[in-house]
């Protein structure tokens, strides 16, 4: 507890003097480093959240059948370029969504055609273009996580990618 400190002057029997107050705080600046040490310890950090990436085994490229292979291109303004297929012969066609909900809907669906089709998974190429930013790439993976892909690959985007980007002003 506080103490209340007086200290003895000079007092006559006539006068009263008024002795000034001195507080002592020893025990509040004892009880603040032991709250500070408390919530310290007690405390939990944010954890890194991170999503396992597989880097391909050196050796030749197998080939993808088109049949099942859907490539996603990251344009700017968090819009998605998306087809089946090769670029030249799309099996569905070219269709730009907003990142999010709407690339999830379109990776559900494309992938149960490919099951019912193939009777295999659906494999995923994400191919960022110059212009899209890092954030479209993690909610891409993150949505390529949701609609549980399996197999999915980031790509450097080709000519003719940039190419379909451009020509609907996503580029």
């Amino acid at each position: 507890m506080a103490e209340l400190n007086y200290s003895p002057g000079n007092a006559s029997k006539h006068a009263l003097k008024k002795v000034p107050a001195r507080v002592d705080l020893t025990a509040m600046v004892d009880l603040a480093f032991l709250l500070i040490t408390f919530f310290m310890l007690t405390t939990s950090l944010s954890k890194p959240r991170s999503m396992p990436v597989v880097m391909p085994a050196d050796g030749p490229a197998g080939p993808v059948p088109e049949s099942r292979s859907m490539t996603v291109c990251l344009g700017r303004n968090n819009q998605v370029l998306y087809y089946l297929g090769l670029p030249d012969k799309p099996l569905i066609g070219p269709q730009v969504v907003r990142s999010g909900e709407s690339l999830r809907q379109a990776l559900v669906e494309t992938g149960k055609k490919v099951f019912v089709a193939t009777g295999k998974d659906l494999i995923v190429v994400l191919k960022p273009a110059q212009h899209s930013v890092y954030a479209s790439l993690v909610d891409a993976l993150d949505e390529l996580d949701i609609a549980n892909v399996k197999t999915y690959a980031i790509a450097k985007i080709s000519a003719a990618d940039a190419e379909m980007l451009k020509q609907r002003g996503i580029y």
